[in-house]
């Protein structure tokens, strides 16, 4: 059958494979039914219902003769997984399965009719790199991180600014450079700090030798001496505690 086709004037055809019909024209990507083959093969489909050139369609009866879709395969997987479900009502039946329907992917290169091949592939545009990476999706950073950042450099920064501030005082109180006194104030103020925490630590360190010396009875002598009420079945930590 051939005659003007006004509906769609793309050039196309409509084959058949897998028990299923599909409608492509060249440069189509279609998922069919799963079919031999590995990825970059070439393959053809001989059971072509219909083509179309654009200004008319044949169709067969229920093929045309001597048409082929010419692709080639792209991608092969399985598709998304459906559960299927059965039961009979007052019988205690149940049963579930999934299941994931393998599937080809194909890409139409072209179509032969009578010998003549028919449809190129569109080329792809060449994408230049400053397109790519404009193309590229920007990662921003989050709001809560963003301003977290930003408040903990605004705090150092304050920080900073009070140090200055208070060794130039400093300076100005005894006639030196600010540059000058800040190092050595900062230098005296960590070594005292760190004295001072030596000193504690040790401190911390003896009075534990020391307690850990003591025996229950030393103890609760010494609770006594002291007045202090306690219970005979109190832990020696507990005693110990008192003593504290």
């Amino acid at each position: 059958m051939a005659g003007p086709y006004k509906e769609d004037h793309a050039m196309y055809a409509i084959f058949e494979t897998g028990g299923k019909q599909y409608k492509a024209s060249a440069g189509d990507a279609i998922r069919i039914e799963k079919i031999q083959g590995e990825v970059g093969d070439q393959v053809k489909f001989e059971n072509v219902l219909a083509f179309s050139d654009g200004e008319s369609l044949k169709a067969g009866t229920p093929y045309l003769d001597a048409a082929t879709v010419n692709a080639t395969i792209t991608d092969a997987g399985r598709g998304k997984k459906i559960i299927i479900f059965k039961f009979k009502a007052k019988k205690d039946y149940r049963k579930k399965q999934g299941h994931r329907q393998p599937y080809t992917e194909i890409e139409v290169d072209n179509f032969t009719i009578d010998g003549k091949d028919y449809g190129e592939k569109p080329e792809k545009p060449v994408v230049e790199e400053e397109e790519e990476a404009a193309a590229e999706p920007v990662t921003e950073e989050k709001p809560a991180k963003a301003k977290g950042r930003a408040k903990k450099a605004k705090a150092a920064e304050a920080v900073e600014e009070e140090a200055k501030e208070e060794a130039e005082a400093e300076a100005k109180a005894e006639g030196a450079p600010a540059d000058e006194k800040k190092p050595a104030k900062a230098r005296a103020k960590k070594a005292k700090a760190d004295e001072a925490a030596d000193e504690e630590a040790k401190a911390d360190e003896a009075a534990g030798d020391k307690a850990a010396a003591l025996t229950k009875a030393d103890i609760m002598a010494k609770l006594d001496e002291l007045g202090v009420e306690y219970k005979k079945s109190a832990k020696k930590d507990e005693l110990l505690a008192l003593l504290k």
